[in-house]
């Protein structure tokens, strides 16, 4: 699942919702039902530094990393 609030995300929720509207739900519900969609769908990688780099300079890093 793409992390909430890139890109991908948004068009993910998009299109669950133009689905939705299309299976008959309601205008109103739509949102709530593709939010509960992504949720389910299993979690990818989790954020945080994706690289060495992305952990900061070397002499401030946390030990037990």
């Amino acid at each position: 699942m793409p992390e909430p609030g890139s890109k991908k995300y948004d068009t993910r929720r998009a299109r669950l919702r133009k689905e939705a509207e299309r299976s008959g739900i309601s205008d109103q519900n739509v949102d709530a039902a593709a939010k509960e969609t992504l949720r389910q769908e299993p979690a990818g990688r989790r954020g945080g530094p994706k690289t060495e780099r992305g952990r900061g300079p070397k002499g401030e890093r946390p030990e037990n990393d």
